[in-house]
């Protein structure tokens, strides 16, 4: 049975236990198929009742998926391998354009908004009982999602983006539930999902977002969510025009009981207007990050959204954490209350070198997209093959599998780690490293 591994328990509890501790030590390797439940119930001699309740505590891990008569496996990626640890480490002097890191040198100085935030808590420490959002904080953001055309909603602050929105998934998805998801989008939100016990439906994207199509077939699948990046979309950079947003906001329109997640991890570092599909349908919520126009290690996200949703977001996040630090909320207060942050500027400073890099490899015969934020996405035939040229001519790209479902390979390259002067160096090193791949064609 499954090699030599042999799975053991009588209860539930150490079934499942018995197979994370052999997907842990690597006895059971990712794809592993694992025994029909009647099958392992006869071997333990147990009742196949425990063996299924020990693989839906497993599902719901994200240990294991199942995949209806074909049977369970272990995934390919557990929910203790993230995407984000699946990276080549990157040896001396090979220049660095794999990482979704911020432009340090466009990131604001905190020490000023801190030691204000410092102040202000002298005065007024934090207590238990009191509101987890500061007024100041749900001001400035309600202003500025009424600039966007966001609709008025309640509030809530979370440890960042992602946090935001598993907790938003969990107030109304349970393990078994399909979410769509962009193909190819976040790592992140791609490992979060099935860590959950969700079903992942993709959804293809182009340059300007979801694909109606793909959106359409995800509905008619049974998806229960939605999570869509409007604008600096990562890996590809689309972005939702006005056109394409009224399109989806007419397919979610018929199907309002989907839960609709935009995320505006992209505010404060783009200059295209956010195309947000919030409020179409009854539960919506737009998450906008701090992290990449001031700071990762700020940690806030600040949410808002329908009444129903905010509520149980909040009072989940109640009985663990409690609140987001309220010194962290008074430096964000600072910094956006300061204009510590010239969105125009750094969307043009990560500009001229996304557009720069997608028109030198246009010119190379490269096809490459990135209409916003700072990654640029190139599909290839063999993102193995190029990764590899690629760190042997000195440049360190991220393998596009991590972004991945079921679109095809593709690397991706964070123009923050590029200095403009050395765009046409990396425009030849990536031609270099693709046209062996297509066998000496330019297309």
């Amino acid at each position: 049975m499954l090699g030599e591994y042999r799975i053991s328990g009588r209860r539930a509890s150490e079934i499942a236990a018995s197979v994370e501790a052999g997907v842990g030590s690597g006895a059971l390797e990712p794809g592993a198929l694992l025994p029909a439940m009647r099958e392992l119930a006869g071997e333990l001699g147990v009742n196949p009742n425990t063996v299924a309740a020990a693989y839906r505590t497993l599902r719901e891990r994200g240990v294991i998926e199942t995949d209806g008569r074909r049977g369970s496996r272990v995934r390919h990626r557990p929910a203790t391998a993230p995407r984000s640890s699946l990276r080549m480490s990157v040896p001396e002097g090979v220049r660095d354009v794999a990482q979704g890191n911020p432009d340090l040198s466009l990131l604001p100085a905190l020490d000023g908004p801190l030691a204000a935030a410092a102040r202000r808590y002298a005065q007024a420490p934090t207590l238990y009982g009191q509101d987890p959002v500061v007024p100041e904080l749900a001001r400035l953001a309600r202003a500025g999602f009424a600039a966007d055309g966001v609709p008025a909603g309640a509030m809530a602050v979370t440890s960042g983006a992602l946090d935001g929105i598993e907790r938003v998934l969990v107030a109304h998805l349970r393990p078994g539930d399909a979410v769509a998801v962009e193909d190819p989008g976040w790592g992140s939100v791609l490992d979060l999902a099935p860590a959950l016990g969700l079903r992942v439906l993709p959804v293809a994207v182009d340059d300007d977002g979801p694909l109606p199509d793909a959106v359409a077939r995800a509905l008619a699948e049974g998806a229960r969510a939605m999570v869509v990046t409007a604008r600096a979309q990562n890996p590809t950079g689309a972005v939702v025009g006005a056109e394409r947003a009224a399109v989806l906001r007419e397919l979610l329109a018929a199907h309002p009981d989907v839960l609709v997640i935009d995320d505006d991890h992209g505010h404060g570092i783009v200059d295209v207007p956010l195309c947000a599909l919030s409020g179409v349908t009854r539960h919506w919520a737009l998450i906008r990050s701090t992290a990449k126009a001031y700071g990762p290690d700020l940690r806030l996200a600040v949410l808002t959204g329908d009444a129903v949703t905010m509520d149980r977001v909040r009072g989940r996040q109640g009985l663990g954490p409690g609140w987001v630090s309220r010194l962290l909320q008074y430096a964000v207060v600072e910094l956006w209350s300061t204009g510590a942050v010239d969105p125009a500027a750094v969307a043009r400073s990560y500009g001229v070198r996304r557009d720069a890099l997608v028109a030198a490899l246009a010119e190379r015969g490269v096809p490459a997209h990135g209409r916003s934020g700072m990654n640029v996405w190139v599909p290839v035939s063999d993102e193995t093959a190029v990764v590899t040229r690629l760190l042997t001519a000195g440049w360190a790209v991220t393998a596009g599998a991590r972004f991945r479902v079921h679109s095809g390979p593709a690397v991706r390259i964070t123009v923050s780690g590029l200095a403009p002067a050395e765009v046409p160096a990396l425009a030849d090193a990536v031609a270099s490293a693709v046209r062996p791949v297509l066998g000496g064609r330019r297309d």
